[in-house]
């Protein structure tokens, strides 16, 4: 897998996190980690994070048992994330 072929963060409807812009992730790229495969990129603070003109990707994924994973590198198309408030979580996530 190269650089290029990192799979898009296709939506993030968590509206707490900072790097969410109008439905869209805005951070270089995510870390999908932890037993919920939560969006370790994830961060709630008052002011706006990522570069407005940025896509982002996955770059890493610690969920080995996802059907997407190999070698902790994401082969999805392209992921959503979603959750509450306070949560955000992969929601292309598949155990194998």
């Amino acid at each position: 897998m190269t650089m290029i072929s990192l799979p898009l963060v296709s939506t993030c409807s968590v509206g707490g996190c900072s790097y969410n812009h109008d439905d869209d992730c805005h951070a270089g790229a995510i870390t999908v980690t932890g037993s919920s495969a939560a969006c370790g990129t994830f961060v709630d603070t008052a002011g706006k994070g990522g570069t407005a003109s940025a896509e982002a990707h996955v770059g890493a994924c610690h969920r080995s048992e996802c059907v997407h994973n190999s070698d902790l590198e994401c082969g999805a198309e392209n992921v959503q994330v979603g959750g509450g408030a306070d949560t955000a979580d992969c929601l292309t996530f598949s155990a194998a």
